[in-house]
């Protein structure tokens, strides 16, 4: 085993067995070096590694501590990675979403309360009918973190947000060259928040399964046979590359 991946090894078990918890400051470089029988400098880099993935605090001056380890502050490195992927592989990301995100909408329907309900239904009335696609990316992604909030799970919901970066680049692309995608979009979320609203969770399961499989299979069909590949920057921008979605053959559901 590397020495680095030695003595991260070594500071996780001290975590893990509770020597050091939640806010903990570890002890002095040199102590803990010598204690753990590491070099000051693989010890150095397994703290450097650790602090990159939020489990270690470095803060200058004062000394380095182990941040709260909540779900979300972990989860935050997912969506570093999955920032990284940006061809076909994001499929492998929305089945993921696909597995998680009905789950959560049903969990959703029976414990989210009312009043978060209500401001779910104010989230979906907000988004204006001549809405740009760009427009109604943003309020999908808060319509769907809210959800996924509402099932009361950190952990689901920080796995979820962590996915939502391909999947909205995605859903730009689809929102820009697919005939329809916009008012469809629009009637399953409405179909998703009625079924949340009259406390019905496998309803609300089985319209967030079809609205996600909805955006998978069209990217199955464009990763297939794609009318003109878009690139990172075109889907970061909501910008199609090529001809403009007037010039091109709408895709399939």
């Amino acid at each position: 085993m590397p020495v680095t991946d030695e003595a991260i090894e070594k500071i996780k078990g001290m975590i893990v067995s509770g020597e050091l918890g939640p806010g903990s400051k570890l002890p002095r470089e040199a102590d803990l070096a010598e204690r753990l029988g590491l070099s000051r400098s693989s010890l150095r880099e397994a703290v450097k590694a650790l602090s990159l993935i939020r489990v270690l605090d470095v803060r200058q001056g004062d000394g380095t501590y182990v941040t709260s380890l909540q779900p979300s502050l972990l989860l935050d490195a997912l969506g570093f990675v999955v920032d990284f992927h940006q061809d076909a592989s994001v499929l492998h990301f929305l089945e993921v979403r696909r597995i998680l995100e009905p789950a959560a909408t049903a969990m959703a329907a029976t414990l989210m309360p009312d009043a978060e309900i209500a401001a779910l239904r104010g989230v979906l009335e907000a988004l204006d009918e001549d809405a740009s696609v760009e427009e109604l990316v943003a309020n999908d992604l808060e319509f769907h973190r809210r959800i996924a909030a509402g099932s009361g799970n950190p952990v689901m919901c920080s796995l979820l947000d962590g996915l939502s970066g391909p999947t909205a680049r995605a859903r730009i692309w689809r929102g820009l060259t697919q005939e329809g995608a916009v008012s469809r979009t629009r009637e399953q979320h409405n179909a998703i928040l009625e079924a949340i609203e009259n406390r019905q969770p496998e309803l609300a399961r089985s319209w967030s399964t079809v609205h996600i499989a909805g955006v998978e299979m069209w990217l199955r069909s464009t990763v297939a046979s794609p009318p003109c590949p878009p690139t990172a920057g075109d889907l970061r921008a909501g910008t199609p590359a090529g001809p403009s979605p007037e010039d091109r053959v709408p895709l399939g559901r």
